[in-house]
């Protein structure tokens, strides 16, 4: 798979570990059977496979190999909790030491061939696990655990003992989690919490302390999975698995590096296909951070906007800190399926409503005015002066008696309201926790979201512990800025799903007529001459100006008559890059001396520069149209990514582009264009006429199928530009650059 450092397994591999793991296939997809060895068009595989992790969780045998119970070891401390965890899940557990005959009272083997059964789990408090790995394998053990480090996370010789931990866990059979990874899996989860919950990976154990925190506020958690290096089972894994728990209501991430590209996005869409909210840190946006994830768990983490466009296209929401994650995990858990994306702001106060209504507008929120009968209905118990247009102002008086919850029923029954924010900067008893039980009592009976941002610094107040906390209803916030995001996050994922199509359903399987023109053109480990980069996109349907290929100054003439004046010529050669900077362009040539003297200008400058031409292009002048940049990139996580944005100079100017990661779609390509910040140029400005959208489209879908088919060989293709003509006319590729792997 692309962009692993741990090697990759291949479908015979794949299969095998699927029949000694119990792995379940993807998903049936339009009335047929899915299975295993599904692959697109490039043999890469279209459907998440699921490790069945059972008895992982819940084993019914547990070693410990390397149990202590001497004290001021570290492994006592590390065998007491696994003692306390295999009593909670029920599970037996069977000590490992060479020279005890006991440890913490429980009876102990000598080594792993003397176990008195086979086991589901073993938990490895031992510095060099090779080893033990292969003795394990010969007792069929199911999973095993390794916490030492030293391993990938600290350089190439760590590195090698990861890949040799990783072959012989391949060869073994069984799985292991790890190595460097921690007792996170083992927690005390508590089981007096109710409704769905939220299952956690994170790849740093501490970093998901918080949203474990979270059963401290009456939020159930299932599951956590600390993955650290990932020798073996990976995010991914863990992601899949816990998309098919009917108690996991969102799934919250902690990411450091992905592992493989691909599976994580195979994993992120058998969510996607289960509805089940993803929520995720991702770090290494900056270079530091990307340095830092790396040295931690010695793996890749990818260029960020090609992750952060990956992550949105199959529907995961990326948020960048713990609390954000807490918050947002928290409201997709529990929160019902909006119906209605309206969201009216309701306050005591008219500046408290007016800033809170600028972050949530500012963060694209819908608040939309309510109507006039709803006003007039509010204005009721609201005095006249005060505005309850949206938001909501009642001026603080009303909360104090029956008015409050009339109010607050008369905005949860307008049907254009899908969402009720209260935000309530500081306790002001009695009037807050008047405000606060309506609040609460209105939730209840109603299938709208109510979220409380409660301002107090303190956090100790009755109205905030003991009602809003002790509600399964109402969604509980500190920060206005984490109830704005988690309610955007809630309406997204809801309208993502309610239209989500797999891509991997509808990517192509075989390869295309195109695909074997095109291999005729590749060169590996060379670039392609403008010329022969041009054959490629005719080979897949993409229009190129009318142009003749001379190797005289007399065939240049002729090609200029046959092109039609007025022409455009240009050097081609495999060594050229950028021809405009060594002056190797001529256009606007409207003669034959004209054509004549660029011909001799052309091949003296090129054999001035010592650059090898296979000819020069006589190609006809496209003017009128919107210059756009369409190619492909190869991404270390992802392989080969698609780009579009603003063409010509502009690009190395404004870097306005968009990124998606095939297979995608014609929604996901028209998506793209919605991405570019400059996009109004398409619809036409300054009297320009709208740009041909559906060329456009149709060009970006077809790069796509030549980085699906050509990804192994294709290392980069760059079209730019690509000449978007008015409406109707088309999309012209005036340059291409393509370098072969």
């Amino acid at each position: 798979m692309l962009g692993s450092t741990h090697g990759t397994l291949t479908t015979d591999s794949r299969r095998a570990r699927v029949i000694a793991c119990g792995e379940q296939p993807g998903p049936a997809v339009h009335g047929r059977p899915a299975d295993v060895d599904d692959l697109d068009v490039s043999g890469r595989p279209l459907y998440a496979a699921v490790p069945d992790l059972d008895r992982f969780f819940r084993p019914e045998s547990v070693a410990v190999v390397g149990a202590s119970d001497a004290e001021g070891r570290p492994n006592t401390g590390i065998t007491r909790q696994l003692v306390a965890w295999a009593e909670r899940v029920g599970a037996r557990l069977h000590p490992v030491h060479p020279s005890r005959p006991s440890v913490f009272g429980i009876p102990c083997s000598p080594s792993v061939a003397d176990l008195p059964e086979q086991v589901d789990l073993a938990v490895l408090l031992v510095a060099d696990p090779l080893p033990v790995i292969d003795q394990l394998a010969e007792a069929k053990a199911r999973f095993a655990v390794v916490f030492a480090s030293g391993f990938a996370e600290t350089g190439a010789a760590g590195a090698a003992a990861q890949e040799r931990l990783a072959a012989a866990v391949a060869r073994s059979g069984m799985r292991l989690l790890g190595p460097n990874t921690n007792l996170n899996a083992f927690e005390r989860f508590r089981d007096d919490l109710d409704g769905p919950a939220i299952a956690l990976i994170t790849q740093s154990g501490h970093q998901g302390r918080p949203v474990f925190a979270l059963q401290e506020l009456g939020i159930r958690l299932s599951h956590w999975a600390p993955t650290g290096n990932e020798a073996d089972l990976e995010t991914a894994d863990f992601l899949s698995w816990f998309a098919e728990r009917p108690e996991v209501g969102a799934i919250a991430c902690y990411l450091e590096g992905l592992k493989d590209g691909r599976s994580f996005l195979l994993a992120a869409d058998r969510a996607a296909r289960r509805k089940v909210p993803v929520v995720a840190v991702k770090v290494g946006r900056t270079e530091t951070g990307a340095r830092t994830a790396a040295s931690h768990t010695g793996k890749l983490t990818g260029a960020d906007t090609v992750v952060d466009a990956a992550l949105r296209q199959f529907g995961v929401i990326r948020v960048d800190g713990l609390d954000e994650l807490q918050d947002t995990a928290a409201l997709l858990a529990r929160a019902r399926p909006p119906v209605a994306d309206g969201v009216v702001v309701y306050s005591i106060s008219g500046g408290t409503g007016a800033h809170f209504a600028d972050l949530a507008t500012e963060a694209g929120l819908r608040l939309p005015v309510l109507s006039e009968a709803k006003q007039a209905e509010l204005h009721q118990w609201i005095p006249e002066y005060l505005s309850v247009a949206n938001p909501v102002d009642n001026g603080g008086h009303p909360v104090g008696d029956e008015r409050g919850r009339k109010i607050i029923d008369a905005i949860l029954d307008d049907p254009a309201v899908g969402v009720l924010i209260c935000p309530i900067t500081g306790p002001f008893p009695p009037l807050s926790d008047r405000l606060v039980k309506d609040l609460v009592d209105a939730a209840e009976r109603t299938d709208k979201l109510v979220c409380v941002v409660w301002g107090s610094p303190v956090g100790t107040e009755p109205a905030y512990r003991e009602v809003l906390l002790g509600s399964s209803r109402v969604a509980t916030f500190r920060t206005a800025a984490n109830c704005v995001t988690a309610v955007r996050a809630h309406l997204d994922h809801h309208r993502f799903t309610a239209h989500y199509r797999s891509p991997f359903d509808e990517a192509p399987r075989t390869p295309s007529p195109s695909f074997r023109k095109a291999q005729a053109l590749m060169r590996p480990g060379q670039q392609l001459s403008e010329h022969a980069a041009k054959q490629l996109l005719r080979a897949y349907g993409i229009r190129v100006p009318r142009e003749q290929l001379v190797t005289s100054a007399a065939a240049a003439v002729r090609a200029a008559g046959l092109v039609g004046y007025p022409v455009v010529m240009k050097a081609s050669g495999a060594q050229i890059a950028h021809k405009t900077e060594l002056g190797l362009v001529k256009v606007g040539l409207t003669s034959a001396s004209q054509v004549r003297d660029a011909y001799r200008e052309l091949t003296d400058i090129a054999r001035h520069e010592g650059v090898a031409l296979d000819g020069v292009l006589v190609c006809q002048m496209v003017e009128r149209g919107v210059e756009m940049v369409v190619g492909v990139t190869h991404d270390e996580l992802f392989g080969p990514t698609v780009t579009v944005g603003l063409g010509g100079v502009l690009v190395e100017v404004l870097h306005d582009v968009a990124v998606r990661v095939p297979p995608f779609g014609e929604e996901q390509a028209r998506d793209m264009l919605g991405d570019l910040r400059g996009r109004a140029l398409l619809d036409g400005v300054r009297g320009r006429p709208p740009a041909d959208l559906d060329a456009l489209v149709e060009v970006v879908l077809r790069v796509e199928r030549m980085a699906l088919e050509l990804g192994d060989v294709l290392a980069e293709l760059d079209i730019n530009p690509l000449m978007v003509l008015p409406r109707g006319q088309g999309a012209v590729a005036l340059d291409a650059l393509a370098v072969c792997r």
